[in-house]
């Protein structure tokens, strides 16, 4: 099963056909085990990477550290599930440092930033406190490189 999970997330839109051959065993195999991982939760679903910059998607992602007050008995998991149901959060991650939570904003615009982080995540009892970081530039995203090697953006400058 290992073998599989692996080849689905390099590349989930290989047929059951191909990936049955790079494993040796039989078509219906792959789907059944497929089939046995979604059930299970195992595989919680399949993405594709966009490059926004080649498809000129005029959107911000941001970073966002988040300190909390955890809850006895509960530790991060309260604020971190009430976090993630916000339809603005892709991700939301325990992170170690000076912050306890990172949460991922994706494909809204600098303004949808700002006043989530000001009117919706801050408020929340348990924050303490936030720190926003905006992503400029993706040079690699789920293991896939988003840049050109060959093309470089900077000017000639002589003196």
């Amino acid at each position: 099963m290992e073998k599989l999970l692996s080849i689905i997330e390099k590349n989930p839109r290989l047929s059951n056909a191909e990936m049955a051959i790079m494993l040796g065993v039989s078509e219906d195999e792959v789907k059944k085990d497929i089939a046995t991982l979604e059930e299970s939760g195992i595989i919680k679903g399949y993405r594709t990477i966009v490059d926004k910059d080649k498809a000129n998607i005029q959107t911000v992602s941001a970073l966002i550290e988040i300190q909390v007050k955890p809850k006895s008995d509960y530790g991060f998991e309260e604020i971190a599930e009430r976090i993630s149901n916000f339809d603005e959060v892709e991700s939301v991650y325990l992170i170690s440092g000076g912050y306890d939570l990172c949460a991922l904003v994706n494909n809204v615009s600098f303004q949808e930033v700002a006043m989530f982080v000001a009117k919706r995540l801050s408020s929340l009892e348990d924050v303490l406190s936030c720190a926003t970081h905006f992503i400029l530039k993706r040079y690699k995203e789920q293991d896939v490189i988003l840049f050109d090697a060959s093309k470089d953006d900077r000017r000639n400058i002589s003196l």
